[in-house]
């Protein structure tokens, strides 16, 4: 797992308009806590900060404290709802060797058999593993699975030193019957072309209302 090193800046000022300030000067409101530390209030250079986060579980060296820089992990990121921009990130400090439970991105290769459909129900897996060598995914193949065919959490194939803190019968990924064209139809409330006609009714001419006046 690489280390992206990052130096913080002490944050003094707290409540919603000190954050908006470090935010518009390109910075991010971050806490550094853990093994039993003080939780330190810091700001982090806002472009270093989200091309780190790019990568899952990256272990980030916060240098800029007092004492020596402190390996941490990403344990919370807020990020604004709209524009996806990042508020305010937990980072929790870690050591070499330490273990610590993470989710890990599942990563699907393959093609399932014509016919199928594959739906996937867990995308990121909770696992046990040293902080300096938590995987980037694990990997997962779905080539020439059929309808009726599932991969459950147990079945993965985890790197050594890794272990499985999700439920073993927890269920990944599984393959449906592909829907048909009616199928598809009738979820979406769609009438075929032929239905429609059949359902319009004839039209009924008018009385003679004007040829009964003129016989009475």
């Amino acid at each position: 797992m690489p280390e992206v090193r990052i130096v913080a800046e002490p944050r003094t000022e707290f409540g919603k308009g000190a954050a908006r300030r470090v935010r518009r000067a390109g910075r991010v409101p971050a806490i550094v806590y853990g093994h039993g530390t003080e939780t330190r209030h810091v700001t982090l250079p806002g472009h270093e900060l989200l091309m780190a986060l790019k990568t899952p579980n990256v272990l980030i060296e916060v240098a800029g404290l007092s004492g020596r820089p402190q390996l941490t992990l990403p344990k919370a990121v807020q990020r604004d709802p709209l524009r996806g921009a990042i508020e305010h990130v937990d980072l929790i400090m870690v050591r070499h060797g330490e273990k610590v439970t993470v989710e890990v991105p599942v990563q699907v290769s393959g093609e399932v058999e014509p016919g199928g459909l594959l739906d996937q129900q867990m995308v990121r897996l909770p696992v046990e593993a040293e902080a300096t060598a938590i995987p980037q995914a694990i990997e997962v193949s779905v080539e020439g699975m059929d309808i009726g065919d599932a991969v459950h959490a147990g079945d993965l194939t985890l790197p050594e030193g890794v272990t499985l803190v999700a439920e073993p019968e927890a269920l990944v990924l599984h393959v449906l019957a592909a829907p048909t064209a009616e199928q598809i139809e009738a979820e979406l409330g769609e009438t075929p072309a032929e239905e429609e006609a059949e359902a319009v009714p004839e039209a009924v001419p008018d009385a003679p209302e004007a040829a009964e006046e003129s016989s009475g």
